[in-house]
This record gives C-alpha cells, sequence and structure tokens, in this order.
C-alpha cells in the first residue's frame, strides 16, 4: 500500500531528479523509493523482529522470557526485572 507525502528537498537535487527519472523512464516516485531502501539497507542496523504477540498465560515466567527474547533479538540489554 502507497502513502502520499510531502518532503523539502533542494531545487537543484529536484531538478537532477526530474531529468534523471525522463531520462531513465521511470517515475520521480521509483527512484525515491529505490533510494529511501538503499540508505535503510545499508543504515539500519536494528533487525526486524521475527514475532509480535500480546497474550496472557498460566505460566508466570513465559511474558519476561518472552520480553527477554524479544530484547535479545533487537540486541537491547535486559531490563532490571528480568536475570
Amino acid at each position: 500500500m502507497q502513502k502520499r507525502t510531502t518532503i523539502l528537498i533542494d531545487s537543484d537535487l529536484l531538478e537532477r531528479l526530474d531529468r534523471f527519472a525522463a531520462r531513465s523512464g521511470v517515475t520521480k516516485t521509483s527512484v525515491l523509493t529505490s533510494a529511501v531502501e538503499a540508505y535503510l539497507e545499508a543504515h539500519d542496523t536494528a533487525p526486524d523482529l521475527s514475532f509480535l504477540a500480546v497474550g496472557r498465560s498460566d505460566h508466570g515466567r513465559l511474558s519476561l522470557d518472552g520480553r527477554s527474547i524479544a530484547r535479545r533479538e533487537a540486541g537491547q540489554r535486559p531490563g532490571p526485572d528480568e536475570f
């Protein structure tokens, strides 16, 4: 699903984008989308969580263990209530 947004960009850079998109036969949206994806791939170090759930359990430590696992997967340190 695509969403519309507004960005502020230097006029010279926008002219370069216009020329590149026209020369390449693609939309400015596709160029910007590819650029943002490449930037995030190179700079976003937080891993995607493989799962996320909210629930209730009869096992007392299960929610603490789940939070510990999620933090470990995300590369964060355990909280004070987790050993």
